[in-house]
């Protein structure tokens, strides 16, 4: 974790997980880094697809989040951060469980001290455009993985799985 103290909470760890259920869990490709200030988390996906546009997410962070886990599928970019602090406080606040971005987050030191799961491919101090563009409530394809919404997100230190919606 990138500074302040991890917290901890009770989730189904993914290689328990892995183990129990075997081919009908779905394991994103790593290398997956935490900057929330919860390295375990999962909760039902709620996603979003946007390239370098960040206002589908924020769209999403203002809803109540009702323990849900906010998939964002950034295709992988490394331009801008599509998650900061002030949408991480806005999640916290809004009952997010965690965020998992396919591309960058910036403000990692105030992310990480926040009791919000959170995992990216990395950081860019850069944010990024708000001109309204991007999808939500879809389905996505990214790390070797399909997520749907309501399908069930586990994310600790060892990764990050994926669970079909029954």
């Amino acid at each position: 974790m990138k500074g302040g103290a991890m917290m901890k909470v009770d989730v189904l760890a993914t290689a328990d997980l892995s183990d129990e259920l075997g081919d009908k869990v779905q394991v994103m490709a790593p290398p997956w880094l935490n900057y929330g200030g919860m390295e375990s988390f999962q909760g039902p996906a709620a996603t979003v697809r946007c390239n370098d546009d960040n206002s589908k997410v924020r769209e999403m962070l203002e809803q109540s989040g009702d323990g849900r886990v906010l998939v964002v599928n950034g295709g992988n970019s490394t331009q801008c951060a599509l998650l900061g602090d002030m949408l991480g406080e806005l999640a916290v606040r809004n009952g997010w469980a965690g965020v998992i971005v396919n591309g960058c987050v910036r403000d990692s030191v105030a992310l990480a001290k926040l009791p919000l799961g959170v995992k990216a491919r990395g950081t860019h101090p850069r944010k990024s455009v708000k001109a309204g563009r991007g999808e939500t409530r879809v389905t996505l394809a990214f790390a070797g993985v399909t997520v749907s919404p309501g399908d069930w997100i586990y994310a600790d230190a060892d990764g990050i799985s994926v669970r079909r919606a029954d």
